[in-house]
């Protein structure tokens, strides 16, 4: 399919119709003591914001989009450059509408001095740790005079007896006898470090948009000195923070007053995104959230706060474990057992024809394993004779949930009025286990066989399944990395999920690490790559920018909140997807669009249109200028660069951005801050909200590459 360079004519229509009728609320306040110039700044941001509504149209197109393959592979090449989910031209279309007023004039931008040097080597060559010693006894410089001999015409001694040596005379005073010098030890040589390599700002900053929740001046610099591997060692040991189910404790939300209430959720999770010091791990957890699902809006008991941390904390405590030790915890936690129905799940009963709920049965194999059709191990479907093949059948499903019965709450020594049962790992009552036969997925599981052991054997029995290292590899690289990885690079990725360099199946440790440093994650060619990269989302979006300036909460309140509405929020919120399905399909693929024409996936696209990409850029702009809630960033080392557009521009290009804005974007941000006054504290704080806004607003921040 030759490349598509011109976005579809009616999108763009639609597009310019939805901005004329939005950009009312989209201008950006710049008043104060020196006025108004909020025309130009105008015009960059309704450019910027015609890019991001086309880019979530998809690329338009006119023919209905193909049904989606459960893998769909790379085809032809994406449209436009720069931006992989197809890019919009960052230049204003003669669609959009541009408001009343003279444009700026856009100066030919020069390329500034970096505002931040490239640093020198991150490891020295060291100093050997073993000097030369010195001898720890003197050599002094003999005192004693030589003494005079006796003669020449001395006789000589009668050999027998044999007379007594002659002293040797006494110096006065004595002196100190020359020592036998200690030889000099050669050190042992200290072992040359692995040399670090050289890793350039920008390039240390897409790492961390793939491996963290968000850049930081700090976390580049860290990552320059200990290079990619050596920064996920460190971020993997480090220690867990405060949980979130501690939090809640904390703010006194146990107490039987809090109950019914959800309280606490909202701070508990955000929390965690923007200031926890591991930042590895909380991407990874979110990343494990995103798979093995379940959210608030499930927990239809009593202290669904509670449950909802309690879920979010073992993913956490197992990101960097191992997969099968996960899973079984997931299928043992009260969270779950409440989400997927499985709580209380009865036997079969023959006096009613009650048959045991499958629905834990069917997504524990559907959603958390093993998916729907059988995979090589690069994650492409097997083919038999052009057809795909099903992994498990309806027998299957109605075999397996004989296991997932008989299984409830922990109650011993608790009562509904403490939430502490919701954290314990579910106990099965034996009258209430299915005690026959259980037979699935080829495998058998003999008549009374207690119930722990039942769920012990059939999660060794999926976890063995060849699907699961493709299956969960894919997806976890599509959480972090890029939506289309290629098979090669899945394939890489799944060897390692398979086989550890222990022989081990599922260390997660290994299998994030694989992701992260694998060439396709880390080639700089990648960039240009239309086919590259995924859009972030919009929880992320948000993590960026305040990890990036420090938000923080005075008051350890984190009053952000449910951030789901998508005409006035983010369209997204931490715990509160609205499936089992996530708030996205990993083979979602938009509609009449180039992408569907490439047959490619984009996930994130499925909670992305031309109202939520409004949305977002109008909460931002209020998040940017006046926080949320208690939750303020800090622009103070901002402050500096403000006064000179380029400066400050280049600097958040390089911690947001990792130095993707096109030429285009960049002359149209500079052009509008270049348009407002300066010289003052208050000036100088509205052009970096200004630079802010139209970044984050910018295609080139919206998708990760």
């Amino acid at each position: 399919m030759q490349e598509q360079q011109v976005l579809d004519a009616d999108v763009a229509t639609d597009a310019a119709v939805d901005l004329d009728e939005n950009m009312s609320t989209i201008q950006l306040d710049v008043a104060g003591d020196e006025g108004r110039s909020g025309v130009s700044v105008a015009t960059a941001s309704t450019a910027l914001l015609s890019s991001a509504v086309l880019a979530a149209c998809g690329g338009g197109g006119s023919s209905p989009a193909p049904a989606a393959p459960p893998m769909i592979l790379p085809g032809s090449t994406m449209p436009a450059p720069n931006v992989p989910i197809p890019a919009p031209t960052p230049v204003p279309t003669p669609v959009v509408p541009t408001p009343a007023g003279p444009a700026p004039t856009v100066p030919t931008p020069t390329v500034p001095t970096p505002a931040v040097p490239t640093p020198g080597p991150a490891v020295p060559t060291p100093t050997p740790t073993a000097p030369t010693p010195t001898p720890a006894v003197p050599t002094p410089t003999p005192t004693v005079p030589t003494p005079t001999a006796p003669g020449p015409t001395a006789p000589t001694p009668t050999p027998t007896p044999t007379p007594a040596p002659t002293p040797t005379p006494t110096a006065n005073p004595p002196p100190t006898p020359t020592p036998t010098p200690t030889p000099t030890p050669t050190p042992t040589p200290t072992p040359t470090p692995t040399p670090v390599e050289k890793i350039g700002a920008a390039e240390a900053s897409r790492f961390l948009a793939q491996a963290s929740m968000g850049a930081t001046r700090e976390q580049i610099a860290r990552v320059q000195q200990l290079g990619y591997a050596g920064w996920i060692n460190e971020q993997m040991a480090m220690p867990r923070s405060q949980s979130r189910w501690d939090y809640l404790v904390a703010k006194k939300l146990n107490g039987v007053e809090s109950k019914n209430s959800e309280a606490g959720h909202d701070a508990a999770f955000w929390r965690k995104m923007v200031v926890s010091p591991d930042t590895l791990r909380q991407r990874v957890t979110l990343a494990l959230s995103e798979i093995l699902v379940a959210s608030l809006s499930g927990f239809n008991a009593s202290w669904s706060n509670f449950s909802s941390a309690a879920h979010m904390d073992l993913l956490e405590t197992h990101a960097f474990g191992n997969y099968r030790t996960l899973l079984q915890q997931v299928s043992l936690s009260a969270p779950m057992g409440e989400y997927l129905t499985y709580r209380g799940n009865l036997k079969f009963n023959p006096a009613t024809g009650a048959l045991p709920d499958e629905n834990y049965a069917r997504e524990v194999m559907q959603l958390f394993t093993i998916g729907l059709v059988q995979l090589n191990n690069d994650g492409t479907p097997k083919l038999n004779g052009g057809v795909q093949q099903e992994t498990y059948t309806l027998e299957d499903i109605t075999g397996l949930a004989r296991v997932f019965t008989g299984w409830n709450y922990d109650m011993a020594g608790a009562d509904n009025n403490s939430p502490e049962y919701k954290r314990r790992p579910m106990i099965v009552a034996a009258n209430r286990h299915e005690t026959g036969a259980k037979n699935f997925l080829g495998s058998s599981i003999a008549a009374g066989t207690d119930g722990l052991t039942s769920l012990t054997r059939a999660l060794d029995t999926i976890f063995a399944h060849p699907n699961v290292g493709p299956f969960i590899s894919r997806q976890l690289i599509q959480r972090l990395v890029c939506s289309n990885p290629s098979p090669a690079y899945v394939a890489r990725v799944s060897a390692m999920f398979n086989s550890d360099n222990n022989g081990v199946k599922g260390n997660l440790a290994k299998v994030v690490s694989a992701i992260l440093l694998d060439t396709e994650a880390r080639s700089a060619s990648r960039v240009s790559d239309p086919t590259f990269g995924k859009l972030r989302e919009p929880m992320l979006r948000f993590t960026a920018w305040a990890r990036a300036f420090k938000a923080n909460s005075a008051t350890d309140a984190w009053a952000i909140g449910n951030t789901s509405d998508p005409g006035t929020r983010l369209g997204q919120s931490p715990g509160r997807s609205g499936t089992v399905f996530n708030f996205f399909r990993p083979g979602y693929v938009p509609p009449n669009s180039a992408i569907a024409n490439a047959r490619m996936v984009a996930p994130e696209f499925q909670i992305t249109n031309e109202s939520t990409v409004v949305g977002y850029i109008n909460y931002m702009q209020t998040v940017v200028s006046k926080g949320v809630g208690d939750v303020k960033a800090d622009y103070s080392a901002l402050l500096p660069m403000a006064d000179v557009a380029d400066t400050l521009v280049d600097e958040l290009n390089v911690v947001l951005v990792a130095g993707q804005l096109a030429p285009a974007t960049t002359n149209l941000i500079r052009g509008g801050i270049d348009s407002m006054p300066k010289g003052t504290n208050a000036a100088r704080l509205n052009r970096i909200y200004a630079a802010l806004v139209l970044v984050l607003a910018s295609p080139e921040f919206i998708v990760q590459k």
